[in-house]
């Protein structure tokens, strides 16, 4: 059996990041750049107020009175052809570019006398320029100004490629100008269970067999590592039927087709035995638990993992093999899960391979503490649920104290 690494590393050598293409922005959300994105502008792109106030000469100002004559006013979205001479002041709104001569704001708060800086609720006289302000305080000069470049000087890079972009970067492109986006498409992943034994969620059970699950969470998790999902459903336990199901992935262009169950070694495992008649299969066991029976090879050209039917099993061996491969074709690069260290609040007992235990996180004391969430078996799915991390223990320990630390990551 291979280990963890080297079966990860295998799969994740004949992966390739997918091609790209130019989208509307609007539609860019949560998918993958494929260029640096650069600021053509400085930004601000000129002096502008910070405040509602007053642009003035800060020599004009002291502590004791100030009395300055408004010659304009000066509203966000305009450009102020005045230029202010001394014991001239320009009335200003928030964002409104700064007049030349001016080198200062004064906010409305500030000023001498009743003057209110919320105007519509105001009779329409107060609500017209005064003629002059007055004040008592000492203005520095660029108070309330934020100059051209204080965000965004030109031709810096903004955003990286490889970023997921999130809904603030949309903002950001919006005010760089970009209405078009280049990212990398959207991996196609084919999805398919097999199984006599698999009911659609709808059916009632019946002796002998389960509801389909694993269709449901690998769905789930593949929406959630941001691909195209192909549903192709449940395979019977036929060689026609799985050939059937994995040649509809190929003509549906795939990059991947992703199985849960039929790999292992049982009489009706038929998975394994099509792959190889029509492409080929890398290896199928990996020294680890749950989840020893993985799949990896390709058919008809297509790369194909195939995860252990107990849900348990293919959830796991999704985190530790499908989304680093996902990450890879999506363009996000091979990033490697944070994990955390915890100690057992018990001892764990292991069977020597590397295992990814249940286990729920409290902290006692500033110390965080890790306890396994009812038994490991690869087809408990509540204690999946009820967990919120994976301990790792590695393999060759059969044996973890009470109180020793471990390796999780976090669910």
């Amino acid at each position: 059996m291979l280990s963890v690494n080297e079966a990860r590393e295998r799969i994740l050598s004949h992966f390739q990041t997918t091609a790209t293409e130019t989208i509307p922005l609007i539609a860019s959300a949560n998918r993958v750049l494929a260029v640096d994105i650069s600021s053509a502008n400085d930004f601000p792109t000129f002096d502008n107020s910070s405040m509602d106030g007053f642009a003035i000469r800060a020599e004009d100002s002291s502590a004791s009175l100030t009395t300055l004559r408004v010659v304009a006013d000066i509203p966000a979205g305009t450009s102020p052809t005045v230029t202010l001479q001394p014991g001239q002041a320009a009335r200003i709104t928030t964002g409104a570019k700064i007049p030349h001569g001016a080198n200062a704001v004064i906010p409305v708060e500030d000023i001498n006398p009743n003057f209110d800086p919320h105007p519509n609720p105001l009779p329409k006289k107060e609500r017209e320029m005064p003629s002059a302000i007055s004040f008592n305080k000492k203005v520095n000069v660029g108070e309330n100004i934020r100059p051209k470049g204080t965000d965004i000087k030109s031709g810096q890079v903004v955003l990286q490629k490889g970023r997921f972009i999130k809904p603030q970067d949309l903002g950001l492109l919006a005010t760089l100008g970009i209405a078009n986006v280049e990212v990398y498409k959207k991996p196609r992943v084919a999805l398919l269970s097999s199984g006599d034994e698999l009911l659609d969620v709808n059916s009632p059970l019946e002796e002998g067999k389960i509801r389909d699950s694993n269709s449901y969470t690998l769905a789930s998790l593949l929406e959630n590592a941001n691909v195209e999902v192909i549903r192709l459903g449940v395979a019977k336990d036929s060689k026609e039927a799985v050939t059937d199901l994995l040649d509809q992935a190929a003509s549906q262009k795939a990059d991947l087709i992703l199985s849960s169950a039929g790999v292992s070694v049982g009489a009706y495992d038929f998975i394994k035995e099509v792959i190889e008649a029509n492409g080929k299969m890398d290896f199928w066991k990996v020294n680890m638990r749950p989840g020893k029976p993985l799949a990896f090879g390709s058919y008809r050209g297509i790369n194909f993992i195939g995860l252990p039917g107990n849900p348990v099993s293919a959830f796991v061996g999704f985190e530790v093999f499908v989304r680093p491969a996902l990450n890879r074709m999506s363009g996000v690069g091979d990033r490697i899960r944070q994990t955390l260290k915890v100690r057992s609040e018990a001892e764990i007992e292991s069977d020597g391979r590397e295992s990814y235990l249940r286990a729920k996180i409290q902290e006692k004391d500033g110390i965080l503490f890790a306890s396994l969430t009812g038994h490991q078996g690869s087809g408990n799915l509540l204690s999946l649920v009820q967990a919120d991390a994976l301990l790792i223990i590695p393999a060759g320990v059969k044996c973890v104290p009470a109180g020793q630390e471990v390796e999780a990551f976090l669910l």
